[in-house]
């Protein structure tokens, strides 16, 4: 069977897109043993035809004949390993979106409270900020209809639309006696995956929420921002990849090029040797070769895991905090023809620079820095990790499980970035420090190990 266009994802949560490649039909030449075992998929597949059929004729109310071979295929699917699954028509156009970190809409982050909407912010130079919604406003209706009932999804889902569309809000804010209604026309949206401030008078922070088609650039905008804003005085960087989920291995692989001149980044492994793929970095060091600071947690996943891992390996920068998800595997994206959604198929296992597979393990970072967690928070705080899912892709040696996800709300009380921010002050040293500037920070050259 020739599989014509594939998109290659990495991510914890949900899916995200990443590279197109073509296979090419291979000659298949089928000795007595290969026989036997296509003569028994055949049984195998009249056995479910068998079931379909007796569950269509005698269930006690008349099945939906789509929904049973969704729920089927769904199954099948999900019994491979957790990020093995099948979306729907509409959970793959949902995904396309959040791959693509652009969408019409209204340009307003919003969370779930006491069953309205309620903006947390609304984003910069979009239809929400110029017809002056605030955080905190609560939206209680969307074109007349009442917000009441929605699901937060279902509610974003009105939200967004076709660009030059309008839509109505009405919106209750403190301070005020009676509902405001406001009618937006909807724009293209860009979502914010990095977002920077200046620490510490003299260190750059960027965080990074999500790798999608917007991620890459929105670091060189914001390094370059950073570089401006602080001039010579700028002492390094800290990057933020805690509970990032991941995304696009594509954005994972440029993000770490950015920091690197040269080296490889990351390989991917299938099933078949011919399928391993390496990609390595370009020259050209972002930064120009100032000191970098990683955080992680144990919410950091995939393509936060491959930027980690390959700052890790070249030495090019210090991790801290605690040992990320473990999450090795890389999936495709099948699409199933026009309205027939597609498959998400782990395809590859990836491995760091040096050849270590962190699947089921985690990246462990060079200093471990534990947060203080309130009392309330104790048992809510921790995740269990790649390790602890049913059905994971197993890996040679201990597997490791739990590790600490929590980030203190306020910044004064982040113990990760405060050592960080000593790092980079030289008030505190580590044996794996980040390069200062003017050393040699080009990257190892030494030639990946081969993974067992």
């Amino acid at each position: 069977m020739m599989r014509k266009t594939s998109v290659i994802l990495l991510s914890a949560a949900t899916g995200a897109a990443l590279t197109l490649f073509v296979t090419q039909p291979r000659a298949v030449f089928m000795g007595s043993s290969a026989r036997a075992a296509t003569a028994d998929t055949y049984r195998q597949l009249n056995l479910f035809g068998d079931v379909f059929e007796r569950v269509r004729s005698d269930y006690v109310e008349k099945p939906d004949d789509t929904k049973l071979i969704e729920s089927a295929i769904s199954g099948m699917l999900t019994g491979l390993d957790p990020h093995s699954s099948y979306m729907d028509a509409k959970s793959f156009r949902d995904m396309q979106v959040q791959t693509r970190g652009e969408f019409g809409g209204l340009g307003i982050e919003v969370t779930m409270e006491d069953g309205l909407i309620k903006v947390v912010s609304p984003i910069d130079d979009t239809p929400a900020s110029r017809a002056g919604i605030m955080a905190n406003d609560i939206i209680t209706n969307l074109d007349e209809e009442a917000v009441q009932g929605l699901t937060l999804n279902q509610a974003v889902e009105k939200m967004r639309g076709p660009v030059n569309t309008k839509i109505k809000l009405k919106i209750i804010r403190k301070g005020q006696d009676n509902p405001i209604d406001v009618t937006l026309v909807r724009d293209n949206i860009r979502v914010r995956s990095v977002r920077a401030r200046i620490e510490a008078d003299d260190i750059g922070y960027i965080r990074i929420t999500t790798f999608n088609e917007q991620t890459t650039e929105g670091l060189k905008r914001e390094v370059a921002s950073l570089s401006n804003q602080i001039g010579d005085k700028l002492k390094g960087y800290i990057i933020d990849l805690r509970n990032n989920p991941g995304g696009l291995l594509e954005e994972a692989v440029t993000v770490s090029d950015s920091f690197l001149e040269k080296g490889e980044i990351v390989s991917t492994r299938g099933r078949n040797a011919e399928e391993t793929q390496r990609r390595t970095a370009h020259a050209g060091d972002l930064t120009k070769g100032k000191p970098v600071i990683v955080l992680v947690n144990g919410g950091s996943a995939s393509a936060s895991e491959i930027v980690a891992g390959a700052l890790q390996d070249h030495k090019r920068a210090t991790i801290v905090g605690t040992r990320s998800f473990g999450k090795g595997s890389v999936q495709t994206i099948i699409p199933l023809g026009s309205g027939n959604g597609a498959l998400r198929l782990t395809t590859a296992r990836y491995y760091t620079p040096s050849g270590k597979s962190i699947q089921a393990k985690g990246i462990v970072p060079d200093i471990e820095v534990l947060q203080d967690v309130p009392d309330e928070l104790k048992s809510r705080t921790d995740t269990k990790g790649e390790a602890s899912l049913r059905g994971h892709l197993k890996n040679d040696g201990d597997e490791k499980t739990g590790s600490q996800s929590y980030i203190p709300p306020d910044a004064k009380d982040d113990k990760a970035l405060k050592l960080a921010d000593d790092l980079l002050h030289g008030i505190k040293n580590s044996a794996s420090a980040a390069p200062t500037p003017g050393s040699d920070n080009k990257g190892t050259t030494d030639k990946p190990k081969a993974a067992n």
